[in-house]
């Protein structure tokens, strides 16, 4: 199944690293956190990715362009008939990874929109280039081939980011520093998608997250597939460095590879 990836927002809000690159190139360890979202789809076996470009696309093309020869050792033979010999291989090699300039301005709806000509199928999968998570992705497609409705989310609870009070007669009267879990349930992306989609688009102005999603929720026409695992975006560089503390421990909850 397609895979489709947002990969061309501006990043604003983690400006000390997406001023010099696209949000979903900034590393998480040692690779971007575009490669940790794309490994765990191929786990569940779903390889062909569609990356929407935008701002400064072109450096997600040259990592994918020259990914065999930066994760290889090589031995380079020189002369008039050059030869490159790679010593090993990658986990990656039945990737097929499609990236369309989706325009610098063009907004999420927009941007998918402008994709969906190279996607043939009925179905397929869609999720934000900068957020990790160890939902089982095969179980969404079959909760969402059950529900037959055109769009399936997946709902998470994301850790809470302050602590909560407990308070009697205007008295604190505990206090919990951090919360692991928020009270209600936020969309976390991994979308499973009916190609009717196309209906509630509109240009490049559109926001997926606005009118298309508001008006498929009128039409009764968004399920959502509750996971209560792991989930965490990266917006800010906090997160970005609790992220690369988790993979650096050897113990990064998402990585169901």
């Amino acid at each position: 199944m397609k895979v489709v990836i947002f990969c061309g927002g501006l990043g604003t809000r983690l400006r000390e690293e997406t001023e010099f690159r696209p949000k979903p190139m900034v590393p998480v360890g040692e690779r971007p956190i575009l490669w940790h979202i794309m490994k765990s789809y191929a786990h569940y076996g779903h390889k062909e990715f569609i990356l929407c470009l935008g701002y400064k696309g072109e450096a997600i093309k040259e990592y994918f362009r020259n990914y065999h020869w930066n994760t290889s050792d090589v031995t380079l033979s020189l002369g008039a008939k050059p030869k490159i010999k790679y010593h090993n291989q990658h986990g990656e090699e039945d990737w097929g990874v499609t990236m369309i300039d989706t325009g610098q301005n063009t907004m999420t709806g927009g941007r998918l929109k402008r994709v969906l000509p190279y996607i043939k199928d009925d179905t397929f999968l869609l999720t934000y280039g900068d957020g990790v998570a160890d939902s089982d992705i095969n179980a969404t497609i079959a909760f969402h081939r059950k529900q037959k409705k055109i769009l399936t989310m997946t709902a998470v609870q994301p850790a809470g980011r302050f602590g909560d009070l407990e308070i009697a007669a205007g008295k604190v009267t505990a206090f919990k520093e951090k919360p692991e879990k928020q009270a209600g349930y936020i969309n976390g992306g991994f979308f499973v998608v009916d190609r009717r989609i196309s209906q509630y688009l509109g240009d490049d102005t559109c926001v997926f997250e606005n009118e298309p999603l508001a008006k498929l929720a009128g039409e009764k026409q968004i399920v959502a597939y509750q996971h209560p695992g792991f989930w965490q975006c990266m917006d800010t560089f906090r997160e970005q460095q609790l992220l690369t503390g988790l993979w650096n421990s050897g113990k990064a909850p998402w990585k169901v590879w």
